[in-house]
């Protein structure tokens, strides 16, 4: 006697439904986002000036000076750690400085005695445009 067995379906769920969620909430999540509109990492307050200024390009070293902090890259270091990384750039480089216009001159030309020797003058000091 023979037995007739069933063979039984595979379930299997329809993904398409998820895969729509996902995309909506990743468009979501790409719409609401505020991206960073400068790679400042300090919080500095720039002097004014009348001058015309240079469109920063993104492979300019930037350097940041507040009164208690130095960046590099928006990475907060110390000035030895900037004199060890500055070694290791090109003499032509591009170097844009900001200065919190608090900055005592004091850290000023500690930076630019390191930049005087290791010979980079290459410089740029942004400043905030002045309205009128």
């Amino acid at each position: 006697m023979r037995r007739l067995v069933k063979k039984r379906e595979l379930i299997s769920m329809d993904l398409t439904p998820l895969i729509d969620v996902v995309f909506l909430l990743l468009i979501f999540f790409i719409v609401t986002s505020e991206f960073k509109k400068n790679e400042s990492i300090l919080n500095l307050s720039l002097p004014n000036s009348a001058s015309t200024q240079k469109v920063l390009d993104k492979k300019d070293i930037q350097i940041e000076i507040s009164k208690e902090e130095i960046a590099y890259k928006s990475e907060k270091i110390t000035f030895e750690e900037l004199k060890t990384k500055l070694t290791l750039i090109k003499k032509d480089s591009a170097i844009t400085v900001k200065i919190d216009k608090e900055v005592k001159y004091e850290r000023v030309v500690k930076l630019f005695d390191i930049l005087n020797e290791l010979q980079l003058s290459n410089l740029l000091l942004i400043t905030k445009e002045n309205k009128k």
